[in-house]
């Protein structure tokens, strides 16, 4: 009995299992497994149903959608109201669950399942290819979502049984999972259709933009933690490096995708508060939500007042000046940061469209009185939920429909690929490679310089400005400035805590840290503030505590001594104990032992 009991936990916690509730439910029916696989229209039905396990709707309450996740995830450009413990060191090894429950692998068995059936269909491969192509881009989102959190995972292709014998194998090292990863994409590129406009439906440029995407974390990955506990042995990551940049340049050159808003006035800004994408080039897979449909979210519920959440200094101090020079080296930003609005003189235009820093920024509009509402100041006074931590006060991402806020009925699209990442990608995956030019250049970074009009700051890799700032003095002056553009256009857009993972960076930009906010004087004498917002009382509280500079110091009291993540720990997460119980196969994660 003891054997019995075991081997179904085995089976539930990794549900690798053949599942008869399973056999009974197909998307959006009750029909029986017999009755199904018809039809071209069943395996899109099916494939319907990845697109509601693998998108997140950020539907829910205290979330700005993608806008909050930098500072959820506690990295150095974007802080939540509360430290995050993992960036701490204070996680615990799970006795079950920790990413590894029934649940996390679920939709794993879902996309297998499809595999194992979708050529029961009696239609021509022509007919049923772009449905392949979902299942196998989806296969890959789980598992890169897997790599990121475990490393070393098993790979599964099919349906397993109860009997399988896989149930209780190795992990997989984690380079050669990435290598089916890379073969399972190659395919979906191949089937999927390729992008002419919104569908809503996965593209041939959003699977490239996905493989180039894994290729480039997983080759930086084993660079910069070869030798370590968390390397690869025997590999440098240069092939996925080289991958990434092929991949990436591919799409480049496909030309079927573009930059929004060039030479748009607040163009940048624009692009992150659409309702609708369905005419954009360059946002290549998004959500589009509708009141009369009955989907919708309340992002604006929390980004009018500062979400709970703040950008750091530390990213604030990244953006160069408007002639492409660092701050430390201008001589056109001369005026400082006593104020938002000195902090954004002459500098890079997406900073000021990217924090509220100006009294001509719009809060609110459509408001019951029929009168525009322009900020003034962050939202410091506001509940812990809404409130602004550092002083400043996301602007991206922000609709100022006040109809919809006051609604709780926002709809505000959800962006979750766009083309300005491909050139990022580029240009760092041939930064990587020691092989950029200033044409790689030119077409990349220089391209979303010109898109906010920053034609006098154009990046010239033959004279670049020494900034004694850098992050990375280690590293060559072409790599900073590459991770600089990719810190400052994505800002804010989740991508942050993925780099500082995968270039082993945690010593140098988190352990020992605490991140600033602004200078808190600044809100000492504002006239005619309400009543209902006593702006002067909240800056007394402990929140809004300062460094011996008078910049705000969120943590100061939680954590007077900076993170306390743990370089040889901390960068994967912990087996649960439970799962090595079963399959003792499974050994733990470097730290973790």
């Amino acid at each position: 009995m003891k054997k019995i009991n075991i081997l179904f936990t085995a089976i539930i916690l990794l549900v690798y299992a053949c599942n008869d509730d399973f056999l009974e439910r197909t998307p959006g029916s009750n029909i029986s497994d017999e009755d199904y696989w018809k039809s071209v229209n069943d395996l899109q039905l099916y494939s319907n149903n990845f697109y509601n396990v693998f998108l997140n709707t950020y539907t829910g309450y205290g979330t700005i959608g993608i806008y909050g996740i930098d500072g959820d995830d506690g990295t150095d450009t974007q802080i939540s109201s509360s430290y995050n413990t993992t960036m701490n060191g204070e996680r615990l090894v799970p006795q079950s669950g920790g990413g590894w429950s029934a649940a996390n692998w679920a939709s794993l068995r879902d996309v297998n399942y499809f595999m194992d059936n979708y050529k029961r269909v009696n239609a021509s491969f022509d007919d049923v290819k772009q449905y392949l192509g979902e299942a196998l881009f989806f296969r890959s989102w789980f598992y890169f979502d897997k790599l990121r959190t475990f490393g070393d995972v098993p790979f599964i292709s099919t349906t397993l049984e109860t009997t399988s014998a896989e149930l209780y194998d190795a992990r997989l090292p984690r380079n050669q999972v990435v290598d089916s990863v890379m073969r399972d994409l190659d395919l979906a590129v191949e089937y999927l259709p390729s992008f002419s406009g919104w569908t809503g439906r996965i593209t041939k440029e959003v699977a490239m933009l996905m493989q180039a995407r894994i290729a480039l974390y997983e080759g930086t990955w084993e660079k910069y933690h070869a030798g370590t506990d968390f390397g690869v042995k025997g590999s440098d990551g240069s092939k996925y490096i080289e991958k990434a940049a092929e991949v990436s340049r591919k799409l480049i050159n496909a030309k079927t995708c573009d930059l929004d808003n060039k030479g748009v006035a607040d163009g940048y800004r624009d692009l992150f508060k659409r309702e609708d994408h369905s005419t954009s080039k360059e946002v290549l897979l998004w959500r589009k939500y509708s009141v009369n449909d009955g989907i919708y979210h309340v992002w604006g519920r929390y980004t009018g007042g500062g979400a709970g959440r703040g950008v750091t200094k530390e990213m604030i101090d990244s953006y160069l000046d408007i002639n492409g020079k660092p701050i430390a080296a201008s001589t056109v930003y001369v005026e400082g940061d006593e104020t938002l609005a000195e902090i954004a003189a002459n500098r890079d235009p997406r900073l000021a469209q990217t924090i509220f820093t100006s009294e001509n920024d719009l809060l609110w509009t459509n408001n019951a009185d029929g009168k525009d509402i322009y900020f003034k100041y962050p939202g410091i006074s506001a509940d812990n939920e809404v409130r602004c931590v550092t002083g400043y006060h996301l602007y991206k991402g922000h609709n100022p429909d006040n109809k919809q806020y006051q609604a709780s009925q926002c709809i505000t699209a959800l962006i979750y690929f766009r083309y300005a990442e491909a050139l990022l990608i580029y240009a760092e995956a041939k930064a990587e490679l020691g092989t950029i030019t200033q044409e790689d250049v030119d077409i990349t970074i220089n391209e979303l310089r010109k898109r906010v009009g920053m034609d006098n700051g154009l990046l010239n890799i033959g004279a670049i400005t020494p900034d004694p700032d850098w992050e990375f003095p280690a590293l060559s002056p072409i790599i900073n400035e590459v991770r600089r553009e990719r810190k400052v256009e994505l800002n804010c857009e989740g991508f942050r805590k993925d780099d500082i993972f995968r270039w082993a960076a945690a010593d140098e930009l988190v352990v020992g840290k605490r991140p600033k906010g602004a200078k808190k004087s600044q809100w000492d004498n504002i006239p005619d503030i309400p009543e209902y917002q006593d702006i002067r009382s909240a800056l007394k509280s402990s929140n809004y505590n300062t460094d011996a500079d008078g910049y705000i110091d969120p943590f100061q009291i939680t954590m007077p001594n900076g993170y306390g993540f743990k370089v040889d720990r901390d960068y994967l997460s912990p087996i649960p104990l439970s799962e090595m119980v079963i399959n003792p196969n499974l050994k733990q994660n470097p730290g973790w032992e």
